[in-house]
């Protein structure tokens, strides 16, 4: 008996129960559907935390001051005034594994355009900032050496800071060369930073306004430049291809003797490798992924449960049916093809639907949930191929036991 007769022989003894094939084919539809909006939202969380990377900057590191301690008492996290701009220089310039090593100052403050105003974080940069936090400009330049040197009074602002000044429908190439006040400071607008989003705590980073080193600390925080130029943190992106743990352990060695911090003592500073943190949040974004697979899965071999389940019953009903079909010439390979050809099929048609009903719920969850979802193709491969695979192995079984029949017993059976 060839392949289509044993396929129409199988369809039609599928389509004589409806009611009982469908409710077989629904754990399978369930099942696959299940898998594939698990690693759908599995994997837009994975993605979610590939853009909050890369929002950073590849190959980050940050450095902060550590804590001060005044009359005995310990202040918190990054009190400290210990660094300082020769500092940022010396990383860039004595450890070969960095590109560029930014030192900067932060603070906040309340910006005025017009008759609108807007708090917001100003932060004091070089031009390497920039280029450590791979962040282009929407439109308009950098800051010129004399703007740096001379405590230019100048601005390169994000995105959101433009929106609450200048309106919704504001475009970058429209507020350059606006002037707006910072502490009553006012400054020109020379730039506009092309779009960053949320960081991995959930912060705005386009509500910022970058000034040069200078402005900040001598016309806007109000501070003597000094000697030492204190600053309060150096961002420090390390060159492609190297070692981030290398360089971290390089720029703590270079701090500690440029600090003189003696053998055995704590270091008065803090090496933040936001690469290694982002990384370990995609490790554990892509566990959950595994995880919710795995449990979506449970779905489907209830299904192919199912399957074998309505196949044992179904060769119990036709018993006389394979006697009598035995008895006129099948073979039990004949047989054994069209229990396994109806059961491949319940599953295959079970995981057909199931992907139309999982890409229908995975769409629904992105949009009225608001979570990132990516649908992945090779999910749906796989989900599809398990299914048939469950179908062969759970229907040889029932296939077999039907295979195995007496044609004179299976004619005798009531």
């Amino acid at each position: 008996m060839n392949f289509i007769a044993i396929f129409s022989i199988a369809l039609n003894a599928l389509a004589i129960n409806k009611m009982r094939s469908a409710l077989t084919m629904l754990g399978i539809i369930i099942g696959v559907a299940a898998v594939i909006t698990m690693v759908a939202v599995g994997s837009g969380a994975q993605e979610r935390v590939q853009e909050q990377i890369k929002s950073l900057g590849s190959n980050i590191m940050l450095v902060f001051p550590g804590s001060q301690t005044a009359g005995g008492v310990r202040m918190g996290a990054q009190t400290g005034q210990n660094l300082t701009e020769e500092d940022a220089l010396a990383i860039a310039r004595e450890i070969p594994e960095v590109q560029v090593a930014a030192a900067n100052n932060r603070s906040a403050a309340q910006i005025v355009y017009g008759n609108t105003n807007w708090n917001t974080s100003i932060f004091g940069v070089h031009n390497d900032y920039l280029e450590a936090r791979d962040w282009p400009l929407a439109s308009g330049r950098l800051f010129e050496a004399a703007e740096m040197a001379g405590s230019g009074k100048v601005a390169i602002i994000g995105q959101t800071v433009m929106r609450q000044l200048f309106g919704d429908s504001a475009q970058p190439t429209e507020v350059l060369d606006q002037s707006i006040r910072i502490r009553k400071v006012p400054v020109t607008i020379i730039g506009v930073l092309e779009k960053k989003g949320q960081n991995s705590f959930g912060q705005d980073q386009d509500d910022i306004t970058m000034v040069p080193l200078s402005t900040l600390r001598n016309r806007i925080s109000g501070q003597s430049a000094g000697r030492l130029k204190r600053i309060g943190s150096i961002s420090v992106k390390v060159r492609e291809g190297m070692s981030m743990k290398s360089a971290e352990e390089s720029i703590k060695e270079l701090l500690r003797a440029r600090l003189k911090v003696q053998a055995g003592a704590d270091d008065p500073f803090t090496v933040r490798n936001l690469t290694e943190i982002l990384a370990a949040q995609e490790a554990s974004s892509r566990v959950l992924t595994y995880l919710l697979a795995a449990v979506a899965s449970v779905s489907l071999l209830v299904g192919g449960i199912g399957i074998m389940n309505i196949m044992l019953v179904s060769v119990t009903e036709r018993t006389r049916e394979i006697g009598l079909r035995m008895a006129v010439g099948a073979r039990g390979s004949d047989i054994l093809k069209q229990f396994l050809v109806e059961a491949t099929t319940l599953a295959m048609c079970g995981g057909f639907l199931g992907v139309i009903l999982g890409v229908g719920a995975a769409y629904l969850v992105g949009n009225l949930a608001g979570w990132n979802t990516d649908l992945q193709f090779s999910a749906i491969v796989l989900a599809v191929g398990f299914s048939a695979m469950i179908g062969i192995f759970f229907g040889f079984y029932p296939a077999r036991k039907a295979a195995r029949l007496q044609p004179i017993e299976a004619l005798r059976y009531e």
